[in-house]
């Protein structure tokens, strides 16, 4: 499965969360994550792929002191369209 996360640095912990995200592994436990980020406002989306909601609820929690975020389940073109048959 995979969810889209629209997330924004509060601006009080923006030294905190470019600190951590030097540190963070990329292979967080049970996740695929690839993020993208607005340059230079705080903002951005990570696509987290798993099997597991556990793992992206972990995951989440993880940034949940630094960060706002949405978290929304995602569905691809086949997805939708097996859906809708």
């Amino acid at each position: 499965m995979k969810y889209l996360t629209c997330w924004a640095i509060r601006p009080e912990n923006l030294k905190a969360a470019v600190k951590r995200f030097g540190h963070v592994d990329p292979k967080f436990p049970g996740v695929k994550v690839t993020r993208f980020h607005q340059i230079g406002t705080g903002r951005g989306v990570t696509l987290v792929e798993s099997d597991d909601p556990v793992a992206v609820g972990k995951y989440a929690y993880a940034w949940a002191d630094l960060v706002d975020q949405k978290i929304v389940p995602v569905f691809g073109d086949a997805e939708v369209a097996a859906a809708i048959k």
